[in-house]
């Protein structure tokens, strides 16, 4: 079985569809035992099935996919899997660096657990032993004094610096997915919390927008027309992990098919006629 590694950066905001939507919320997808976002595993496999079955691949798409219940047939099991997306940066607005990406021992461990060998081990060790330990209330990727994120400040004695010179180079930097010209500096810019820090900084630094329909030929609310949708921002980061069982020679256009969307831009998640949901796709084996 070959492996593979997806990385997702997000253009425009991600609205992943909740399990559950209370009131007026349109929620996102959370995982019930950490509530950080993430974009499932079903919405990704359906998304990109759809895009290889366009055109005369629909044969080829069934028997990688696995063919549905259709015509009293029952289901296959198909030649490919995907994991769900989890989040590995986070964007965080900064009153003294505009700009921060977030990240936190969790999100590393998972990332770390694909990547071959675990390079990350001993540096993920270092950082959770600096936030605990140590009691830091944060590590960076660079040199930095007081700084914001959102609004809290970090004094510098609260920092540590992960290490990466020309002796110790950081496999965290050299390995962190290199995105377009206008994020080259998130590795300059990563700040490494705790999860508990992390996932109330998600909270507030989601994208919330409430909309309301109007009535015909006036400014007035149509009544029950009231709503709030939650996104992921853009400029986030997120991986995937998925594989595809051994080679057949039944299924080689769809395989190439399928190789080929994951390195390019695509559509997921939901309000797609609001532009949601546009990602570029980075993928490395592993």
């Amino acid at each position: 079985m070959s492996q593979f590694l997806t990385y997702m950066h997000l253009l425009t905001p991600l609205h992943t569809g909740g399990s559950a939507d209370e009131g007026n919320l349109m929620g996102i997808a959370r995982e019930v035992h950490t509530e950080f976002p993430y974009l499932p595993s079903s919405s990704l496999r359906g998304r990109i099935r759809a895009a290889i079955e366009q055109g005369e691949l629909e044969d080829e798409a069934s028997q990688l996919f696995g063919r549905k219940i259709k015509d009293g047939h029952q289901p296959t099991e198909g030649e490919v899997w995907f994991a769900d997306a989890t989040l590995l940066a986070f964007p965080i607005a900064s009153l003294t660096h505009h700009l921060v990406w977030i990240t936190c021992p969790l999100w590393l461990t998972r990332w770390n657990r694909w990547l071959k060998g675990s390079p990350l081990t001993n540096e993920i060790q270092f950082i959770q032993s600096e936030l605990a330990t140590n009691s830091k209330a944060a590590v960076s990727t660079f040199a930095t004094q007081d700084f914001y994120v959102q609004t809290a400040l970090l004094r510098a004695t609260e920092i540590s610096v992960l290490p990466n010179s020309e002796s110790q180079p950081s496999e965290l930097l050299k390995l962190f997915p290199k995105v377009d010209s206008l994020l080259s500096d998130v590795t300059q810019k990563l700040i490494i919390i705790s999860n508990e820090n992390c996932i109330a900084l998600v909270e507030t630094g989601l994208q919330r927008e409430v909309r309301v329909a109007l009535k015909d030929n006036s400014k007035m609310v149509d009544g029950g027309s009231f709503r709030s949708e939650e996104a992921i921002p853009p400029e986030a980061i997120m991986f995937v992990p998925w594989g595809i069982k051994t080679e057949s020679v039944n299924t080689h256009s769809a395989r190439d098919r399928l190789k080929a969307i994951m390195t390019q831009r695509c559509q997921f998640g939901g309000l797609e006629g609001l532009g949601r949901g546009w990602v570029d796709l980075q993928t490395i084996d592993v």
